[in-house]
C-alpha cells in the first residue's frame, strides 16, 4: 500500500485537487451499493452448538502445548472448524489464509505465543496475505511485508487463519464495510459487534480464537471489547509498534482483544517497543495490593446520553471498586466536549483524506463511490471545506495532553462507562446511511474514547456488567501515558472480583 503521510497530503494541495470529484459526482447519501448477500445469512443455533463451550485461553493452550497434550495442528484445525461454523452466522472473516495456517502448524513457530491460531485485523499488513484495509480500492493488494506489529506477532509464534473484518480503514465505530457487508455481534446478531475491531472482537467472542490483533485510533479496541464482553487495552503511545505514520498527532495504536486479562498482559509485553524510548512495563502477571483513587466521570463529555442500562452498569462498578477498598471520588471532567469533538472529529476527517488518496492511487480509479464508501467521502469532504482550521486543530490536540494529564491531580485512575449504549441495531451506523444521521449516531455512541488516543494515555474496556438482555456492558479505566501496567494490575483484580470468562454467547436473533 503506497504511504502519504497527511502532512505532504495537507501541504502538496493533493486532498483539494483528488477530492474534488466528490463534491461534483455524488452527496455522501446518494451512493447504492449493494451488499454482499452472504452477509444476511445467519446460521441456526444448532449449526454454532459449539458457542455454549469454552476454549482454552492462549497462555492455557502455550501450557497444553509443553505438556504434550496436543499440537499445533491439533490446536489450528479446530480453531478453523470454529471459524467456518462461526462464519455463516458473524460474517467476521474478510480473508482467510486457512491452507498457509495449517501448513505452519505442521512445524509450529517458536516464541511465547508459539503455535497459537488467531486472526489479524484487516488493517495491518501481514506478509503474503491479502489486505483490504477494509475497502473495495484494495482488492487484489497482497502485503510484501509484515508491519512493524505484525512482524512483532510473528516473532511471537502466532498462526495468523487470516484477516478479521474492519469497516473501511477503520473510519466509524460500527463494522459494516460494503466490501464484505455487516459483521455481527455473536451476543446478539441483529446488532453490531462495535468498531473498527469488529471481526476480531466477534471472533474472540464467539470462541473461535482466544485472542485477536485489534487496533485503536479513537476507540477501535476498547468500544468492540465492550459491545463483546471482552477485555480490551488501548496501550499508551510508543508501549507498543505502530502499523503506520499517523501523521502530527499519533492517536493509533495496535494490541489485541482478548479473552483474559493475563493474555493481553503477555501479548504486550512480547511486543513492546523499547526503541520508541517508553520505560518498559513487561509482563504483569497479578494485581495489586495498592488501593487507588478512582475518579467517577459517567457522564459524557458531549453532552451524549447513557441508556438505563449503561447507566446502572456503571454504577454497579464504581461500587464494585468501593467494595474492593478503592476510593471512589465523583468527577465532572473539566472541559468542553464539544469543542474537543470537532476538533478530534476534523483531525479524523484528514485521515479519511489521506486514505482516498491512497486509495485513488492504488486502484488506478478517481476518488469517488465506485471505491469508497460514502462515509468516508463525507469525512473527506468535511475536511476539503475546513482544511484551512486543519494547522489549528493540530496545536489544540497536541496541547491536549497536558490537559488531561492534569486531570489525575487528585486521582489516579478515571473510570467511565465505555460506550453510551449497548450495541447499537445494524444499520444505524452503515456506511451507507444518511451522513447526519450515522455521525449523530456514532458522536452520541462513542463519546468517551477519543481523548486517550490524543493524549496517548493507557486505557481500558473490562467487561464486567450485563444487560437484562444478556448484552455486554464495558467499563473503562483509564490512566495517563505509562501507566498500562497500573491497569493490567487492576484488571487482575476485577477479574478476579467479577470473572467473565464463562459468559458465552447466546446467538439471540440468529
Amino acid at each position: 500500500m503506497t504511504k502519504t503521510t497527511r502532512r505532504q497530503l495537507l501541504k502538496s494541495g493533493a486532498a483539494l485537487a483528488a477530492l474534488t470529484p466528490i463534491a461534483t459526482a455524488c452527496a455522501p447519501t446518494d451512493s447504492a451499493v449493494e451488499i454482499p448477500t452472504q452477509a444476511t445469512e445467519p446460521a441456526t443455533p444448532e449449526t454454532l452448538s459449539y458457542f455454549a463451550k469454552n476454549i482454552p485461553d492462549g497462555l492455557e493452550q502455550v501450557a497444553m502445548l509443553a505438556r504434550g497434550e496436543t499440537t499445533s495442528l491439533e490446536l489450528t484445525q479446530a480453531a478453523i472448524e470454529r471459524a467456518k461454523a462461526a462464519e455463516p452466522a458473524l460474517n467476521a472473516i474478510a480473508n482467510d489464509t486457512y491452507e498457509t495456517a495449517l501448513l505452519a502448524a505442521e512445524n509450529p513457530p517458536t516464541g511465547m505465543f508459539g503455535g497459537v491460531p488467531t486472526f489479524i485485523k484487516d488493517l495491518l499488513d501481514w506478509q503474503d496475505a491479502p489486505t483490504l484495509y477494509g475497502s473495495r480500492a484494495f482488492e487484489g493488494y497482497i502485503a510484501p511485508a509484515d508491519a512493524p506489529f505484525a512482524a512483532a506477532w510473528r516473532r511471537a509464534g502466532v498462526i495468523s487463519l487470516g484477516k478479521s473484518t474492519s469497516p473501511e480503514m477503520g473510519l466509524i465505530s460500527s463494522t459494516e464495510p460494503l466490501v464484505t457487508g455487516a459483521t455481527r455481534n455473536p451476543y446478539d446478531t441483529r446488532r453490531i459487534p462495535g468498531g473498527s475491531s469488529g471481526g476480531a472482537a466477534a471472533l474472540v467472542a464467539a470462541r473461535v480464537v482466544p485472542f485477536a490483533h485489534a487496533s485503536d485510533g479513537g476507540g477501535s479496541i476498547r468500544i468492540p471489547a465492550a459491545c463483546c464482553g471482552l477485555f480490551g487495552l488501548k496501550p499508551s503511545r510508543d508501549a507498543l509498534p505502530i502499523s503506520r505514520d499517523s501523521g502530527p498527532v499519533s492517536i493509533s495504536v495496535n494490541h489485541a482483544v482478548t479473552l483474559t486479562v493475563r493474555d493481553s498482559a503477555a501479548l504486550f509485553a512480547v511486543a513492546e517497543a523499547p526503541e520508541n524510548g517508553l520505560t518498559l512495563t513487561g509482563n504483569i502477571t497479578e494485581a495489586s495490593t495498592r488501593r487507588l483513587r478512582i475518579g467517577y466521570a459517567p457522564n459524557p463529555i458531549n453532552g451524549a446520553q447513557l441508556d438505563v442500562e449503561t447507566r446502572a452498569g456503571i454504577e454497579r462498578t464504581a461500587q464494585l471498586c468501593r467494595d474492593l477498598g478503592h476510593e471512589v471520588i465523583d468527577y465532572s471532567i473539566p472541559i468542553d466536549g464539544v469543542e474537543f469533538g470537532d476538533q478530534f472529529l476534523l483531525y479524523w476527517a484528514a485521515g479519511a483524506a489521506d486514505f482516498a488518496q491512497q486509495a485513488s492511487q492504488f486502484s488506478g480509479k478517481p476518488i469517488g463511490p465506485d471505491i469508497l464508501e460514502p462515509w468516508t467521502l463525507g469525512l473527506a469532504q468535511m475536511f476539503m471545506r475546513r482544511q484551512g482550521e486543519f494547522d489549528a486543530a493540530i496545536a489544540y490536540l497536541k496541547a491536549f495532553e497536558a490537559i488531561y494529564e492534569s486531570w489525575f491531580e487528585t486521582f489516579d485512575v478515571l473510570l467511565t462507562p465505555t460506550v453510551s449504549t449497548v450495541a447499537p441495531k445494524i444499520g444505524e451506523q452503515a456506511p451507507d446511511g444518511d451522513f447526519d444521521a450515522v455521525m449523530d449516531n456514532v458522536l452520541n455512541f462513542a463519546a468517551f474514547t477519543a481523548p486517550m488516543n490524543v493524549s496517548g494515555a493507557a486505557s481500558m474496556s473490562v467487561p464486567l456488567q450485563w444487560s437484562d438482555e444478556g448484552l455486554p456492558i464495558g467499563s473503562m479505566f483509564s490512566g495517563k501515558r505509562g501507566d498500562d501496567g497500573l491497569l493490567l494490575a487492576l484488571a487482575y483484580e476485577l477479574e478476579a472480583a467479577q470473572p467473565w470468562i464463562d459468559r458465552l454467547p447466546t446467538l439471540k436473533g440468529a
